[in-house]
């Protein structure tokens, strides 16, 4: 039997974008400015997922001085606030599956660990007519995900039971959100990690293009 769902939040980057090279411009120009490695793309896929900060600490050698990694984060937030469209693009059928749940009635809203406002014009960027419910980013009070007080006020915002919500993202964070705000978590193979990882922290539904979501749930109006 199908799990029946009457929303959806979603994770962004890796879910909705594909960001992974705007990201990594934006931290391996800070790196260079300040003389430390830059890397390939490909490692970005587990650098990035916990913020831009954690991103920057992760990219660092470890040995990197704090008021090197503070100056480097803040070099990486200015290049990628300038840069964070060249690149980045919504995932192939991301546009159909919003639109299919538009016209299902089906309640839609975004989470990330993007700065809050940060988080919404990229969200209005890319999707100017998905009518999103709430479009959340990290409010910078530490509730970053997989922290799940965002999402169950998401979740009071919709007046749903979280049992009701499916969490859909690719990385252990938003896995680990799903889990501990009791939603069914929603792992997608188009984003950023491999299948391994959403499996292993808790994904009882695995997506490997957007419209799977229409097989794999029965969706239903909140």
């Amino acid at each position: 039997m199908l799990p029946t769902l009457a929303a959806i939040i979603f994770d962004l980057d890796g879910t909705l974008i594909a960001s992974l090279e705007d990201i990594a411009d934006a931290v391996n120009t800070a790196l260079a400015a300040h003389f430390l490695p830059t890397h390939p793309v490909e490692p970005y896929n587990y650098f990035v997922g916990d913020g831009m900060e954690t991103s920057v600490r992760r990219a660092a050698p470890g040995n990197t001085p704090e008021d090197v990694l503070v100056s480097v984060y803040v070099r990486a937030k200015q290049e990628y606030g300038r840069n964070w469209a060249c690149k980045t693009r919504p995932y192939e059928g991301i546009s159909s599956m919003l639109d299919q749940l538009t016209g299902l009635g089906v309640p839609m809203a975004v989470l990330s660990n993007k700065p809050h406002e940060f988080t919404g014009e990229v969200v209005r960027h890319f999707f100017p007519d998905a009518p999103f419910a709430v479009v959340q980013g990290n409010p910078g009070d530490g509730r970053l995900k997989p922290n799940p007080a965002l999402a169950l006020a998401i979740a009071e915002t919709l007046s749903l039971d979280p049992a009701r919500i499916g969490f859909m993202g690719d990385s252990r964070t938003d896995m680990d959100t799903a889990v501990n705000a009791g939603m069914l978590p929603i792992g997608v193979l188009w984003g950023f990690r491999t299948e391994g990882e959403p499996l292993e922290h808790g994904a009882r539904v695995i997506l490997t293009r957007p419209n799977d979501l229409f097989e794999k749930t029965a969706l239903v109006p909140g």
